[in-house]
């Protein structure tokens, strides 16, 4: 790496000051954020970056699925861009970091870039993906699964919340929806950077998670279907119980799972009964499994078991079953010169680091398939994450930041 950049340090203190910026829109109750996509609170969000990316020189675009592309232009025309970023929609007690870190490092180190005078051969691109957390609209990473050819733009649009109103009509509403078609932009590389959502590197005092590999992953959605009745009333032997019949298939995910370790895990943290009284047996009960593995196989084994026990579960007490695979990626093997990239910077800056595997899914893992793709992550407390809780420090971001900007830097070609 030229001179110029070999001891290169963003600036840790404009980097904070963007993410406590940030965390002012869509504020939650306890510290944290609540910037579901497609809300009002994203679109303002999605505002203030683009002032910030157009504040830096950059061009924005925005695809027919929200994402925003912040361009900064590279000296070869014809060299595809280096991409990096990650999403600013939270989960609805979400914290200020996940996401949005990737997003606004990246930002910072754009204008670390401008403040040193830093030309590069390729392009740069931030990207901010939309839909990434998939707790307003399933399945999770989204947008980018349509831009890597996962999912179609007509399935994505027809995704439903809660309250019945789609993705489509939801980003028509908002007045983020592009003319860029999704997926035609092409990728010399992409980066992402993230909190660990973990908490290994904390635990091991590391400053930066060099992400190897990310976990395969399916959401199963089940619907159980019983019989409405009185609790009081109704004699125990003459139930149709679908309440039943979800706890049982909870106690076998947590069988199922325990019995693929090392590296599986699986559990519940969805579901909504109907009709939803405490006097009333539930007519229905709906809720998601999310069972998630490195092993291809043992994902594979996973999902044939509980499925298959599930159906057992409710023919015994006759309560009727369906499941839908609402969610699924296989695992990730991240490109390893862009890791090697990753690893060298760290080194370089002097940040102690380790490989790690993501326990999460990224949208760097739809990325994966369509370009070279790696991660970075940095600690955070105690692990803690999807949670208003969530915490990183000032340094963690910084140190995180560093690494990105040197391996973009490596990939994109400085032009002395």
């Amino acid at each position: 790496m030229p001179a110029v950049a070999q001891n290169l340090r963003i600036n840790p203190q404009r980097l904070w000051d963007s993410l406590m910026q940030m965390a002012q829109i869509g504020p939650g109750i306890a510290g944290g954020n609540n910037r579901q996509t497609l809300t009002d609170e994203d679109a303002q969000g999605r505002a203030l970056f683009q002032t910030w990316c157009e504040e830096a020189g950059m061009v924005m675009g925005v695809d027919q699925m929200g994402t925003m592309f912040a361009t900064r232009a590279g000296e070869d025309p014809d060299a595809l861009p280096v991409y990096m970023g990650s999403h600013l929609d939270t989960q609805p007690t979400g914290g200020k970091f996940d996401g949005v870190l990737g997003v606004l490092g990246a930002l910072e180190a754009v204008r670390t870039m401008n403040d040193l005078g830093i030309r590069t051969k390729h392009p740069i691109v931030v990207t901010n993906w939309a839909n990434e957390e998939g707790a307003r609209f399933a399945p999770a990473m989204l947008a980018s699964g349509v831009f890597a050819g996962v999912h179609t733009m007509g399935y994505a649009y027809s995704r439903r919340d809660l309250e019945g109103k789609t993705y489509g009509e939801e980003l028509e509403r908002i007045g983020w929806k592009g003319d860029e078609p999704v997926g035609a932009r092409k990728m010399h590389a992409y980066y992402e950077l993230h909190i660990e959502q973990g908490p290994i590197l904390e635990a091991q005092a590391r400053d930066i998670g060099v992400v190897t590999h990310c976990q395969g992953l399916w959401w199963l959605e089940f619907t159980l279907t019983g019989r409405e009745a009185h609790t009081g009333s109704t004699p125990m032997a003459m139930r149709v119980n679908a309440g039943l019949a979800m706890a049982r298939i909870l106690e076998m995910v947590q069988e199922v799972t325990m019995g693929e370790q090392p590296d599986a895990v699986g559990g519940v943290g969805q579901m909504q009964f109907a009709p939803n009284s405490r006097n009333v047996l539930p007519g229905s009960v709906v809720f998601t499994v999310d069972i998630r593995t490195p092993d291809q196989a043992k994902l594979t084994r996973m999902r044939a078991a509980i499925e298959r026990a599930a159906e057992a579960i409710c023919e015994d007490l006759g309560v009727g079953c369906t499941v839908e695979a609402v969610g699924h990626f296989d695992p990730v093997t991240f490109a390893p010169d862009l890791v090697e990239a990753v690893r060298t910077a760290a080194q370089r800056l002097g940040y102690s680091h380790m490989d790690v595997v993501s326990g999460a899914g990224h949208d760097a893992c739809w990325a994966a398939k369509i370009a070279p793709a790696t991660m970075i992550m940095c600690p955070c407390v105690e692990g803690i994450s999807h949670n208003e809780a969530e915490e990183i420090s000032p340094q963690w971001a910084a140190a995180g930041t560093d690494v990105l900007c040197h391996a973009v830097l490596e990939t994109a070609v400085i032009i002395a």
